[in-house]
């Protein structure tokens, strides 16, 4: 029996940021595969990304105000900090979808944007078994393995980009959205690189 225990909140928060990131990474794909009636769900996935940057600020507030933490400080911050890119990444592409009026994105967009949504659920499952210290590298390794199928889809439509299309400016707009997303993908691998840190320092 610890003499001073250690705060367990972390995990429930870790845990609500995780669900949130799912939940906006849901929203993206649903609508990048049904864009029809765009705007009003842009505006929501908008809201989840400021719940999410409210979310992390409260893991930092409260980080600063805890004297014994779970596990290192340094990892609370990298983890949350990794988790809060991931949802700025589905947002930014929701952005470019309004930015650039793509109203019709391609098929790939939500192949991909499927990918951050699996990305995220093996997160969230990781992020839940992570106080009790089980399974939580076969999470992480799922991850590693959806974003290296990402990245293949990713450089297969960029190259079948400029050999089909033949608008420039419309070629700019979906290169940069395909671009957006595979960053995520990106950001969900170094967020599970951090889960994997937090979980080998823990056996």
């Amino acid at each position: 029996m610890r003499l001073i225990p250690r705060e367990s909140k972390f995990f429930r928060m870790f845990a609500d940021v995780s669900q949130n990131l799912t939940q906006g990474a849901r929203l993206l794909h649903d609508i990048l595969k049904n864009p029809a009636n765009m705007e009003p769900r842009l505006d929501q996935l908008q809201e989840i990304e400021h719940r999410g940057d409210e979310m992390t600020h409260g893991i930092i507030t409260a980080l600063n105000q805890t004297f014994i933490t779970p596990f290192d400080r340094e990892d609370i911050h990298r983890l949350t900090s990794s988790l809060d890119d991931v949802l700025d990444f589905v947002n930014a592409a929701g952005v470019r979808l309004r930015l650039y009026k793509i109203k019709t994105p391609p098929s790939i967009a939500a192949e991909l944007a499927a990918m951050i949504v699996e990305q995220s659920e093996e997160l969230a499952q990781g992020v839940s078994l992570l106080e009790k210290n089980k399974l939580v590298l076969e999470h992480c390794v799922e991850v590693h393995r959806l974003e290296n199928e990402a990245d293949r889809l990713s450089r297969n439509a960029i190259a079948d980009l400029f050999d089909n299309e033949k608008d420039p400016i419309h070629l700019i707009k979906i290169k940069e959205l395909y671009e957006v997303l595979e960053t995520a993908t990106d950001k969900a691998e170094d967020a599970a690189n951090v889960l994997e840190t937090v979980a080998l320092k823990s056996n």
